[in-house]
């Protein structure tokens, strides 16, 4: 993990297809039971995240929860 970065867990709505990872820079993208797919990873800051959330917007996806863990990517 990059120094300094904090590791995020994105949920939305659906799921995404896996190539979609290397989109939202390598976030590991994991489908959940559920019907929603994780997007795990560190983000560096906060306009990291603001992108990473723009991108969310931009594909129409339904934001479902934003999380900062204290886990490994």
């Amino acid at each position: 993990m990059n120094a300094g970065a904090t590791t995020y867990e994105v949920r939305i709505a659906g799921h995404l297809d896996r190539h979609w990872s290397t989109w939202f820079g390598g976030l590991e993208l994991s489908h959940e039971g559920d019907g929603t797919t994780t997007l795990r990873g560190p983000v560096a800051d906060q306009s990291e995240l603001h992108g990473l959330l723009a991108k969310v917007r931009d594909l129409g996806a339904t934001l479902l929860s934003v999380t900062a863990t204290d886990g490994p990517a």
